[in-house]
């Protein structure tokens, strides 16, 4: 019997990924299309549909070949309905039936969950996770996203919305104004945002060496110029990183201690920063975690990158 394949899509504000993946969580074909969010995100699904017909087309094969889509998309879903309860980007209506419109378009059938969820199930199934049943995964990018797998399968929650991470309150009272209406979301330190947000603060208070220089050259800067400039000895960057990893690694001893995972896993552009950012995130955890926890708990860098969303809604079509 020839091999079927799944379809992994992962759902982005700008553009979407799918691929062809096999049932051992091998990549046949991948590509990416623009997301076009107008009139209220109504051709997202048309377009992804169109997008896996002219693969088959191009690779001359049947819908046959194809055994389910599994998708992940921003924001809280409901697993059971494929509902997305609401985004910010998208142009969806709030409580949009992804799913059903996904079937109607495709004639496949069709299981949605949260991107960050998917990531984590990405990595846990062949990425850094590497078979672990018992998985934190922190997207660190444009914003702050988390995945929580226990005893191999993902937390939902009774809404959905589990695994929200970049929500924990890191400064209780105050803090920078978070997108989801919140203030002092660790998301606003965290994310790549958070961490040009306190550079620029910094900056305005006076600060000086390679980083402003950098500013001032420039006109703006990006988190990977806070990263690099840290690395090389700038004392506003450095006050930066170790800023961002306390309250980062603080975090994630609080999760750990709540669920005593084998491994979590750091995913997204920010943690491409590499030791600059894990060893201070480390030795914070370290320092706030309970014995028996930072004993059992590693932290790593993901391995997957941006297949890690791809893989794992292959992984639920797979699955569920």
């Amino acid at each position: 019997m020839a091999e079927k394949w799944l379809v992994g899509v992962d759902l982005g504000g700008t553009t979407t990924k799918l691929a062809f993946i096999n049932y051992y969580g091998e990549i046949i074909h991948k590509w990416e299309i623009p997301t076009d969010n107008s009139e209220e995100g109504k051709n997202i699904t048309i377009n992804i549909a169109k997008a896996i017909d002219h693969k088959l087309e191009e690779l001359d094969l049947s819908k046959d070949k194809i055994i389910g889509i599994g998708m992940g998309a921003p924001g809280p879903v409901n697993l059971a309905t494929g509902v997305v309860y609401n985004t910010v980007n998208l142009g969806w209506k709030d409580n949009y039936p992804l799913k059903d419109l996904l079937e109607v378009e495709t004639s496949l059938s069709v299981i949605i969950d949260n991107d960050a969820n998917c990531a984590a199930l990405g990595e846990m199934w062949k990425g850094a996770g590497n078979g672990a049943k018992d998985l934190v995964c922190v997207t660190l990018g444009t914003g702050v996203g988390g995945g929580v797998i226990a005893n191999g399968d993902i937390v939902q929650g009774v809404s959905g919305a589990a695994g929200e991470i970049g929500h924990i309150t890191s400064v209780p009272f105050g803090g920078a104004q978070c997108n989801c209406g919140k203030t002092g979301c660790l998301e606003t330190i965290a994310s790549a945002t958070g961490i040009v947000r306190q550079a620029l603060e910094n900056l305005k208070s006076g600060g000086e060496g390679g980083l402003s220089n950098l500013y001032k050259e420039n006109g703006f800067i990006t988190a990977k110029d806070v990263f690099d400039s840290a690395r090389n000895g700038d004392e506003g960057s450095l006050l930066v990183v170790n800023e961002t990893a306390m309250h980062l690694g603080l975090a994630l001893a609080n999760i750990a201690n709540t669920l005593n995972p084998e491994k979590i896993v750091l995913g997204g552009g920010v943690s491409k920063a590499g030791d600059v950012l894990l060893k201070p995130v480390i030795e914070n955890f370290l320092k706030f975690a309970f014995p028996g926890v930072k004993e059992s708990t590693v932290i790593d860098i993901a391995k997957l990158g941006n297949d890690a969303g791809v893989i794992g809604a292959a992984w639920l079509a797979k699955n569920k």
